[in-house]
């Protein structure tokens, strides 16, 4: 139990890999708070999270609000008097039809001979769209990470660890400009805060997932076939995603004792390398 007394906020808990998060740094001895904006999903990761023995604290919360995640932050001092770790994970993911539509013609212009093209993808995205993956995305990141330090820098202790992804990295999602442009600004601000409050004994580090096998993903990858899904393991070396546990593992170790400050580590599977 190498957490036991340390206390983390983990955003965007309910699904996925925010719940996995969560529950592995339960698992690991840490109390747990969490916020997500679906409180169906709210509800049932605490009970995970409460199965392992662990005290929880759920709040929803919209973290594309800065007076929202005030008010979380406020809470979460109140009932326990502090945050030692915070997991920045609430973001929008490329889920909506056309973003699947978007995302199939990108994997077959990449593993298909065909004449080269703009594939037209950037010049579809609307202001609303744009501007609402950036809201959640990069805005949260630092409305969340300014409350935290607020209680971290005092006490000269803290882990903050931000969920990019590949697609900050890379041109993998190329089919989500929109998506890759946050993550991209996720890790570049990474490291500005990392190289800004190491001195105060903050740890600031980033994980940059590929692809993670949530229940949206599988479902994505039933639907698209088997030819589909090879165009798909064109790109990943491993030939599977990884599995929330597998990332999640990843995050409590950079929530305990460690000596990185402002890394990017992405486990993808060879995607990048």
């Amino acid at each position: 139990m190498e957490l036991s007394g340390r206390i983390a906020l983990v955003t965007g808990a309910g699904p996925g890999l925010g719940r996995a998060c969560a529950v592995a740094l339960a698992a690991a001895g840490a109390t747990v708070a969490i916020c997500d904006v679906n409180e169906t999903a709210l509800t049932a990761a605490r009970e995970a999270i409460e199965a392992h023995g662990r005290e929880c604290l759920a709040i929803r919360c919209d973290v594309s609000s800065s007076t929202e995640v005030r008010t979380m932050f406020e809470r979460v001092a109140e009932r326990f008097g502090t945050v030692h770790a915070l997991v920045n994970n609430a973001a929008l993911t490329p889920s909506r039809e056309s973003d699947t539509a978007r995302r199939n013609k990108h994997y077959a212009y990449m593993s298909t001979p065909m004449p080269r093209q703009s594939l037209g993808f950037t010049r579809e995205i609307s202001d609303e769209e744009w501007h609402r993956y950036w809201d959640v995305n990069v805005h949260g990141v630092f409305y969340c990470t300014r409350e935290a330090l607020k209680l971290m820098e005092p006490q000269h202790d803290g882990k903050i660890i931000n969920i990019a992804s590949v697609a900050g990295l890379s041109d993998l999602s190329a089919h989500s400009p929109h998506y890759s442009a946050t993550k991209g600004a996720v890790i570049a601000f990474t490291k500005s805060v990392a190289a800004e409050v190491a001195g105060a004994n903050i740890f600031v580090n980033a994980m940059a997932p590929g692809g993670v096998a949530t229940p949206e993903f599988n479902s994505y990858l039933d639907d698209i076939g088997e030819e589909g899904r090879n165009r798909l393991w064109q790109h990943c070396p491993l030939g599977r995603l990884g599995t929330v546990e597998e990332y999640a593992s990843l995050v409590v170790y950079l929530a305990g004792a460690h000596y990185l400050i402002g890394q990017v580590i992405s486990p993808n599977g060879g995607a990048v390398i």
